[in-house]
């Protein structure tokens, strides 16, 4: 993870709608930014779902909630159309911004050692700079911790 108090990496990903986002995009909104391994699977699908459960609270706390993972643009679009996700979802299919944000690691799956994006979430103030940073969230939990550090 990365540390609490530094600049939040730049990135330039193209969204489920295949626009280009960068973090200079939402300077002087907080933004909730979150890693999360694969659409449509379990735990991925409570994740986003809570998040947009939640949404019409982050935006009246003027915060964004973006979700990164290395799946296609047209993965995210069926993502975003199956669940009717109100925010924004990332591509990142070089790894490049999940290997910035230190989130791209070995994990013990059954036995079997494998990369993969571990869960976690960043909340980024209005200038850039990361000011909470979890690793290993509970899906389920997440959007409920996050709304709650706002």
């Amino acid at each position: 993870m990365l540390e609490v108090g530094t600049k939040a990496p730049s990135f330039k990903l193209k969204d489920q709608n295949g626009k280009i986002r960068k973090l200079s995009d939402f300077k002087g909104q907080k933004i909730i930014l979150y890693f999360y391994p694969k659409d449509m699977t379990s735990g991925c699908s409570k994740q986003a779902c809570g998040f947009a459960q939640l949404y019409p609270q982050f935006t009246q706390k003027d915060a964004v909630v973006i979700g990164v993972s290395k799946d296609s643009v047209a993965s995210h679009k069926k993502f975003e159309e199956k669940f009717g996700l109100p925010f924004i979802l990332l591509s990142d299919e070089t790894l490049e911004t999940i290997k910035a944000y230190d989130v791209w690691k070995e994990k013990n799956n059954y036995g079997k050692k494998t990369m993969g994006v571990v869960r976690s979430t960043y909340l980024i103030d209005e200038k850039g700079r990361i000011i909470k940073a979890f690793s290993n969230v509970k899906a389920a939990e997440n959007p409920e911790q996050m709304l709650n550090q706002l």
